[in-house]
């Protein structure tokens, strides 16, 4: 998967390209638009399939429901696979208000674009089915090797005929864009800082949900149902949304089991050690903290702000992660002890190296430094095996400086606009090297910590 990603007048970031890694780090001051790039991406991420118009034409669907069948050329779609993207990004442009839920009209002179790579129909293969709830109307499939999409009714041709032709015809456009689009297109997973917040208030979110829904049922006619909607909630942006309705719904995300849980246990033992017990669901969806070697049982009031911090992450490791999904935590230090950054580090590393990319923002130096170590232990050398051995690094947490795309928000110069003559500056993503040998250069730690190094050595030594 190759994805770029270009924004421009994005709140106060003036400029970015970045691309995905499997493992993507954005790091920076404070104020410097570093989570405006992220709910950016996610946000397109989540929507990009209701965002791309392929024209599938009245006879397609016609096709589909009375001859209960169709096949359709792949090529000729994916050979303009740019010009559909680049109309799905102008589209989505347009409703970055809503997304980063900010007022009206605040990204009219924003730009979202996205690239991909160079795109095979031919080597993709898959096979699935779709319909209404749980019933199941369509079958769709591809075989590798061939350009050909074979869609098929899975009812009879006269109920077929009752089905509506603007679903059928948001099932082509779907399925069409999932075969040209989903190898370039993870589908994303938000961790975002309000989480400790929403770890403690789970239970009335429900509170707020059912008092909303009393309401509209007590409403008379002349009530207007989007003003109450507007009384009862406050639009937040789309990641911290669904990061409120996955923590919401933790008693049936727990009867899921991720790919973790199946084939590397390990994992969650690790994830374990870092919050120090598990979470457990008991009858009625009360959530409970349980420290290692006790049989207490704390609410997340209880807990510490770490263990609510890490609530939606441990519930995603244990039951809902799949391999090709993008983690996407903003700043995972958030609440955790020096020694703790690490641990996270190289949980993400070892999430990387089986197949879940994972995309921060971050002000951590412990992690970033970690990161550093984990690439610089990546050689077969005996000394640095010695190193890994005595430190308890497994393989398993080494990465490589190819796998790693690290971006500094800082002002830098801005390529240059319509009309303009010389380049201005502003805030802009800037790459940061990543070198196999010394890791990552991010220079606004350095100089933080040189600084403090600078001044502490006078406190000490300024007297001589």
């Amino acid at each position: 998967m190759s994805l770029k990603i270009h924004l421009k007048n994005l709140g106060i970031l003036k400029h970015a390209e970045f691309s995905l890694g499997d493992l993507t780090l954005i790091c920076g001051k404070n104020n410097t638009g570093k989570t405006y790039a992220a709910y950016a991406l996610h946000g397109f991420l989540q929507l990009w399939r209701g965002l791309i118009d392929f024209d599938v034409s009245d006879d397609q669907t016609q096709h589909l429901l009375t001859d209960g069948g169709i096949k359709i050329r792949l090529g000729r779609y994916a050979e303009k696979s740019n010009q559909f993207l680049a109309e799905a990004c102008k589209r989505y442009t347009g409703q970055l208000d809503t997304v980063l839920a900010a007022a009206e009209g605040r990204f009219l002179n924003s730009e979202f674009q996205v690239q991909t790579g160079a795109i095979d129909i031919r080597d993709k293969e898959f096979k699935r089915e779709m319909g209404i709830v749980s019933d199941r109307l369509l079958t769709c499939s591809k075989e590798k090797g061939s350009e050909e999409l074979t869609m098929s009714l899975l009812v009879e041709k006269e109920f077929g005929r009752k089905i509506d032709p603007d679903f059928a015809r948001s099932a082509i456009n779907f399925i069409i864009g999932y075969a040209i689009f989903s190898d370039s297109f993870p589908d994303p997973f938000a961790s975002s800082v309000e989480r400790t917040g929403v770890a403690i208030f789970r239970r009335e979110l429900h509170f707020a949900r059912n008092r909303l829904l009393e309401e509209i049922g007590r409403a008379d006619q002349k009530t207007d149902p989007q003003e109450l909607l507007f009384k009862a909630y406050q639009p937040y942006p789309l990641p911290i949304e669904e990061n409120v309705a996955f923590i919401r719904q933790l008693e049936d995300v727990a009867k899921k089991e991720s790919f973790l849980a199946k084939e590397h246990p390990e994992v969650l033992d690790g994830f374990t050690d870092i919050i120090g017990g598990e979470y457990t669901i008991a009858q009625g969806g009360r959530l409970y903290y349980t420290p290692k070697g006790t049989r207490e049982k704390l609410t997340m009031v209880e807990s510490s702000s770490a263990v609510r911090s890490l609530l939606d992450l441990g519930f995603y490791l244990r039951h809902e992660a799949q391999k090709g999904e993008l983690l996407m935590v903003d700043e995972p230090e958030l609440n955790l002890h020096p020694a703790n950054q690490r641990r996270i580090a190289r949980l993400f590393a070892r999430l990387v190296n089986l197949g879940v990319k994972v995309f921060i923002t971050t002000h951590s130096d412990y992690i970033v430094k970690e990161l550093n170590t984990l690439i610089m232990l990546n050689h077969d050398k005996p000394h640095l095996k010695r190193i890994a051995e005595e430190n308890d690094y497994r393989q398993s947490e080494l990465i490589r400086s190819d796998q790693v795309k690290v971006y500094m928000a800082q002002e830098g110069l801005v390529p240059l606009e319509a009309g303009q003559k010389r380049r201005r500056r502003g805030l802009t993503l800037v790459e940061a090297d990543v070198d196999p040998v010394l890791g990552i250069e991010a220079p606004s730690f350095d100089d933080t910590i040189n600084e403090m190094n600078s001044i502490q050595s006078d406190i000490v030594w300024g007297a001589e």
